[in-house]
């Protein structure tokens, strides 16, 4: 007798595909501990006490401070509340409210995503049973009593009972069934349910949607019983059950694409912005003689390399582009950086089943037993189909039976007056329909499909004939093909009933191949999907002659196929090297998918993944973006970024598009307003040694940002360049170094030539307030011209974009010469140096237009 209660770590119950599942019901009973009786009431307290409760494990709530303090994390975040909280202590009060309201808004956003993260735990208790059926006695001599127990008391060794509606309560293995078929759809996001039995069998022919959940042995936790009847000995519970593996809970989660670009860039303007007060103090101290009264302006110049809307824009140009893709393609993102995530993607990793094929087969062709092609076949097939479903009470068809009905004139299947059934069992593996021979009175004729061993060797055949049949099978399963033997035979007619003893003695009619159906449109959308740099990776739990024989059919080179068997042998670097240059991953579990997808990631590549069942939970998580159709389980709907329609690729392609075109128009935006902002600190320093007073108020430099900022929200309209929706957008931190420190400079020499203006026209270098009005006007005006040439997308800009320029033309013509200047330190100007500014401006234009082209977009 194995010892009662062995230490929890020797006796944790392993995940399915090793241990106890796979045992015969005697081994596991022992392995157990347990008997076809139950457990005593003292074992399962003592086991309840040793394994704890069968309770999902809990995730513990962060409370609403903490999140926010966490969102500080953020570099560029961090970096604006410095900025603020030294505005504040210098007195300048505007610059500190608008720092510090962005940092606000910035961190209650970040803060109210982790929350809605963090709830889609709580969906996965509603596909937890309450309560169990389960047999167990009050003492080891006492006669076992059935009743109702709590759930989350279920220990291993007790043993259940399942009937039509009942939801799984824990990992069970099947001790007897009849004919059980568990719905798992919330577990694999198999739509049809999966037939169950006791025995132990070999996994069928083409595989299965999920390799996890496939042993017919077995039921899982999370899924439901669809028919027929079973009695189980509970294998797992609580953490220790496949359901809860496959879900890693709402913890951190890896930074994404969108992170990884706007921290780079950050760290980038951080370092500029830690160097500038610093520089401009002790230049003004050596030169000017000047203390801690430039300590402002100092602020104000770090602040002026600051896209302090970028919150803001990113948001709008996010948000809008959301909105167009919910109301155009029904494509929901849920996480609004998640669009900018899409807009990355150059690897898409998806499940063959139900994406690339419909979750049914098809009949792919019929042949005789001399490999020619032979619709009688396939009628005799679809006859059997059709009266085994009427004959048999079945309850509905299976699916090959149901793609032999589609193939065929319901005439056809009809054309017999049916006698009796034998359905199909797992341990015969054939069905059959016994008919009336048409035209032959007292004769009736047996129709047996199934299997290819299981009815060749009911045959009349020879060795060699039988050797022949086999191989050819063997050719076309190789081939990603299902196959199935038709066979007849005449039989007088008999009173009595039908028993398996009478399919002997068979004539083999042929075999019938079957294919998956492949999705309307799956091809048309891998090929736009390659025209955007996009590279699919197949992860699937089906066979790989299967999964390659789908991909081929849908014009997509397999190559070499990996199985799960290689990926165990491998280190996560070698995994990443592989998946780089591997198409399709066979008989692939949820962890298998989860890590080939955190390979592909850490090599680089900005993943996203296509999942809809809790198996998919880990893979979504792992993903830079999950992408879940609507139809999918609700905790896999809750954890994923976007939430499609439909489970339709097409879909996915315009949801990369639109991604591209948000992240387009953000990084319009970043280009721009950091060469300007670049190009006006370069000025400023200059002028900042060569003046004898500021050269530009800290009110002033708040307000020039803020107009500009704000009329940068247009670009949210904009059409970026139709290549930027062909390539993966990625904001590259040395690419725009680069553009910002070409254009900035351009910038910086057309400033340096308005103070020349304005020292022959106005006196500026005596008078601040018509040095300041001059290059307050000049910059505007310079900014709303780069608005409209330096963005990439055709020509003419649209009318917003276009209206936001003409108004921040107006503003910096108009507001020296308002009552609202003089607040600000501005004065009006006269007319000769408006004139050389128009030349200066001109010059600047048509450098701009000559150069865009010429240098490389970030």
């Amino acid at each position: 007798m194995p010892e009662r209660l062995a230490p929890r770590a020797a006796r944790k119950t392993p995940l399915p595909g090793a241990g106890p599942g796979d045992l015969t019901p005697l081994h596991v009973l022992r392995s157990l501990d347990t008997t076809p009786r139950g457990l005593t009431e003292q074992d399962a307290t003592d086991r309840l006490a040793l394994h704890g409760p069968n309770t999902l494990p809990a995730h513990r709530t962060v409370s609403w401070p903490v999140r926010l303090v966490r969102s500080l994390r953020d570099p560029f975040t961090a970096v604006l509340l410095v900025l603020g909280l030294v505005s504040a202590a210098v007195a300048s009060w505007g610059t500190a409210c608008v720092i510090l309201t962005l940092v606000a808004v910035s961190c209650v956003l970040r803060s109210h995503g982790e929350h809605r993260a963090e709830n889609a735990v709580r969906h996965l208790r509603e596909l937890v049973a309450s309560t169990a059926t389960v047999r167990r006695r009050d003492t080891a001599d006492a006669e076992p009593r059935t009743r109702e127990t709590p759930v989350d008391e279920l220990v291993p060794g007790d043993v259940i009972r399942l009937g039509p509606g009942d939801l799984v309560p824990a990992d069970v293995r099947l001790l007897r069934a009849h004919g059980l078929t568990v719905d798992q759809s919330a577990l694999t996001g198999e739509s049809v349910p999966v037939a169950k039995t006791a025995s132990d069998l070999p996994e069928p022919e083409g595989g299965a949607a999920d390799g996890a959940f496939t042993p017919p042995h077995r039921c899982f936790q999370g899924s439901s019983v669809a028919s027929g009847s079973a009695a189980a000995v509970v294998v797992a519970t609580g953490a220790d059950t496949r359901f809860a593996a496959a879900h890693t809970g709402p913890g951190p989660r890896a930074s994404t694409a969108f992170d990884r670009s706007v921290h780079g860039i950050s760290w980038v303007l951080i370092r500029f912005m830690l160097i500038t007060p610093p520089l401009v103090l002790m230049a003004n101290a050596a030169l000017r003689g000047r203390g801690l009264e430039t300590l402002p302006f100092a602020v104000a110049v770090a602040v002026g390399l600051t896209p302090e809307m970028l919150p803001v824009i990113v948001t709008t140009c996010l948000a809008r582009g959301a909105a167009l893709l919910a109301r155009t393609h029904g494509v929901i993102v849920r996480r609004l950086p998640a669009l900018h995530d899409l807009g990355a993607v150059d690897v898409l990793c998806v499940d063959k089943t139900g994406t690339l094929t419909r979750d049914r087969p098809e009949v792919a062709g019929a042949h005789d037993a001399a490999g020619r092609e032979s619709p009688d076949v396939l009628r005799w097939a679809a006859a059997n189909a059709w009266w085994t479903l009427q004959l048999a009470d079945l309850p509905a068809p299976d699916a090959l039976d149901e793609a032999l009905l589609d193939a065929v004139d319901p005439e056809e299947a009809m054309a017999y007056d049916g006698v009796a059934a034998l359905p199909f069992t797992p341990e015969r593996r054939v069905s059959t329909a016994v008919v009336r021979t048409p035209g032959a009175l007292g004769e009736h004729t047996l129709i047996v499909k199934g299997a290819v061993e299981s009815v060749v060797e009911r045959c009349a055949l020879t060795d060699g004939e039988r050797e022949k049949v086999l191989t050819h099978a063997g050719r076309q399963a190789a081939a990603g093909l299902r196959v199935i033997a038709v066979a007849t035979a005449e039989r007088q007619a008999r009173t009595g009933e039908y028993t398996p003893a009478v399919e002997r003695g068979l004539t083999l009619r042929g075999l019938v191949a079957f294919r998956d159906a492949l999705a309307p449109g799956a091809d048309h959308a891998l090929a736009g999907l390659a025209e955007r740099g996009v590279t699919v990776k197949v992860l699937t739990g089906d066979h790989p002659a299967t999964a390659a024989r789908a991909c081929r059919d849908l014009g997509l080179d397999p190559g070499d196929v990996v199985g799960a068997d290689r990926i165990d042998a491998l280190t996560d670097e070698e995994l990443a090297a592989l998946a780089a240059t591997t198409t399709v991953f066979a008989r692939c579990t949820p962890e298998h998918k989860a890590r080939i997808t955190a390979a592909l990631r850490g090599h680089g590549h900005t993943t996203g993944f296509l999942g809809d069942g809790v198996n998919d939970l880990p893979a979504l998580r792992a993903a830079d973006v999950g992408i879940c159709p609507r139809g999918g389980v609700e905790v896999a709907r809750e954890s994923a970024d976007v939430v499609l329609a439909d489970k339709d690729l097409t879909a996915i392609g315009h949801a990369i598009a639109g991604g591209r075109h948000s992240s387009g128009n953000i990084a319009t935006y970043l280009r721009i307003t950091l060469s300007s902002n670049l190009g006006n600190v370069i000025a400023m320093l200059a002028a900042g040694l060569l003046l004898p007073f500021l050269p530009m108020l800290p009110v002033q430099v708040l307000v020039q940002n803020l107009c500009f900022d704000a009329a940068q929200l247009a670009f949210a309209h904009d059409r970026p360049a139709p290549a930027a929706t062909h390539r993966p957008t990625v904001l590259r931190p040395r690419s725009f170094l680069r553009f910002i420190t070409g254009f900035g400079l351009l910038g910086a020499l057309t400033d340096l030539a308005t103070f020349g203006a304005l020292a022959l026209t106005a006196g500026a270098w005596g008078d601040a307030a018509a040095f300041h009005s001059g290059w307050f006007t000049e910059n505007l005006l310079a900014q709303a011209l780069v608005i409209l040439l330096l963005r990439t997308g055709p020509r003419p800009a649209p009318g917003p974009l276009r209206a936001a320029a003409a108004a921040l033309a107006a503003i910096g013509v108009l507001l020296p010469l308002t009552p609202l200047g003089g607040p600000l330190g501005l004065t009006s100007l006269p007319l000769p140096y408006y004139g050389l500014l128009t030349g200066i401006l001109a010059v600047y234009a048509l450098v701009l237009v000559g150069v865009r082209g010429r240098v490389v977009q970030p």
